[in-house]
């Protein structure tokens, strides 16, 4: 039986310090002229705050704010070195404010205290400084001589695309911002910034922040909204690249309305991540790390480990494992230290989590550990669930459920493995774990997958780039790849003097 916590506490809007956040476009606080959108606590199913969307008079003039400002001396002129100032002083005041942020992340996505702070704003902090310090890198390619038919010389210079649109989910609002932010200023484009409209508090409260640290007019622009917003900024013609990340069906969406004007796009769209244990790997070990890791933010994000291989000669260890270790995890209030799965977004996303397991059973399918909900008497909630007897290609292991559900498969042969792992429409991540690290290095190649972590990897590199193969997107977030996707290279070629 999984562990519950008491009733959820009180929200953090207790002072009304959340009331009437304005947007943020051309450099200017402004009251939204469109729908009203009500915040809600998903622990405690409690109005929080509202928030006064954008309309489509204000979208069009935060993106005419950002085409100016792309062009303007203040911002066009200003240099790496500017750049680089203006970011880092972004990255002290997000530190400054962690507590605040942290709040409204837990008040608004549910994600437990015990992350809110170190994932939800600590990592986007140190991202910012790495993009930061990028700003003043020379990216220029000196591509040399060349002889036919005349003697020439050329280089590549990049240079910025021009206005981005940056929508971010609401799993994790800062950072999904910041990996959008941090490339798209480092490199010279302006931003109209829109957070989703569950989790609007933590990215107005930022955007007051982006105010504060002294951008140019016009250089990030966060409006909110709903459907019918975000369309207009993705469709808009001055917008040269969109950079989005959400569900596969909304991508294919966006992907349409930024080709009507032929805009770049790029797609951060989620997974259905395998973890194989390796015949080696001591599966008594690692099992609860990996029940862990999907259960962390209850199971809301793109590159949980859902769908666990096992060797069979294993099995049972792991399932005995498995009991132990679900039947520990804690379900209930966020702003519990000891919470380990908070909340669902919505009522109607608990109820879509449930219905993929009412489903597998149905099918039968067996679940080996944790399911139902907890006894609580209010807030979106459910308990992990580690479903057996399921084949690879029924929805609950094919579908992305952004929950705290795995399905767990025995698997005869290594071979046998990898090709459960690579039968999927998603290729974001997988998790190999092994006794020879060699082994599982050199298995890493044949996962279809846009990054691999073994024995549990690292930390959140800002450095190496994010994203996937096949639905799990277009183009990559992070690193030097995500700062390339918002360059545009520049070839220049000169004639050069005979002999």
């Amino acid at each position: 039986m999984t562990a519950d916590t008491a009733t959820p506490t009180e929200t953090g809007n207790q002072s009304g310090r959340w009331d009437a956040l304005p947007l943020l476009v051309d450099g200017a606080e402004v009251t939204g002229r469109g729908a009203v959108l009500e915040v809600i606590d998903p622990a405690t199913e409690e109005v929080v705050t509202e928030v006064r969307a954008a309309d489509a008079a204000q979208v069009d003039e935060a993106v005419a704010a950002a085409r100016r400002a792309f062009v303007s001396p203040a911002w066009a002129e200003i240099g790496g070195e500017g750049r680089r100032e203006l970011i880092h002083r972004l990255a002290d005041l997000v530190e400054q404010h962690v507590d605040e942020l942290a709040d409204a992340v837990t008040t608004e996505a549910g994600t437990p205290v015990s992350i809110s702070a170190p994932l939800q704003v600590m990592w986007p902090v140190q991202h910012l400084r790495w993009y930061a310090d990028q700003a003043v890198v020379d990216r220029e390619e000196d591509l040399g001589p060349h002889q036919v038919p005349v003697p020439s010389h050329s280089v590549v210079g990049y240079r910025p695309v021009g206005v981005v649109a940056a929508i971010a989910a609401y799993n994790y609002p800062i950072t999904l911002a910041v990996h959008k932010l941090g490339p798209a200023l480092l490199t010279g484009c302006t931003v109209v910034l829109m957070p989703s409209p569950r989790t609007p508090v933590a990215t107005l409260l930022l955007a007051r922040l982006i105010r504060e640290a002294g951008f140019p007019p016009g250089v990030v622009n966060v409006v909110v909204g709903g459907v019918e917003e975000a369309r207009r900024l993705t469709e808009h013609p001055d917008v040269a690249k969109v950079a989005f990340t959400g569900s596969v069906e909304v991508g294919r969406h966006v992907m349409c309305q930024a080709a009507s004007h032929l805009a770049g796009v790029v797609l951060e769209l989620g997974g259905k991540s395998p973890a194989i244990m390796l015949p080696d790997a001591d599966v008594a070990a690692v099992a609860p790390a990996v029940h862990l890791r999907y259960c962390r933010n209850g199971g809301q994000a793109c590159a949980a480990p859902t769908r666990l291989l096992v060797p069979r000669a294993q099995w049972d260890t792991f399932v005995d494992v498995t009991r132990s270790t679900i039947d520990e995890v804690v379900v209930g209030d966020p702003r519990d230290p000891a919470t380990v799965v908070g909340p669902m977004i919505t009522a109607a996303h608990r109820d879509r989590v449930e219905r993929y397991v009412a489903d597998a059973v149905a099918s039968g399918a067996s679940v080996v550990a944790g399911g139902g909900r907890p006894d609580l008497a209010r807030g979106w909630f459910t308990n992990p669930a580690v479903v057996a007897d399921v084949d690879n290609s029924w929805p609950i292991a094919q579908e992305e459920i952004f929950g705290p559900v795995s399905v767990a498969m025995p698997y005869d042969s290594v071979d046998e493995a990898v090709a459960i792992a690579n039968d999927s429409m998603f290729g974001l991540h997988a998790y190999v774990f092994s006794a020879d690290l060699e082994a599982a290095r050199a298995l890493a190649p044949r996962l279809r997958v846009g990054a691999v972590t073994i024995n549990g990897g690292g930390g959140f590199r800002a450095d190496a780039p994010m994203g996937g193969f096949g639905v799990s997107g277009i183009g990559r977030e992070i690193g030097h790849w995500g700062i390339h996707e918002f360059l545009e290279p520049q070839h220049v070629q000169w004639a050069t003097p005979a002999g």
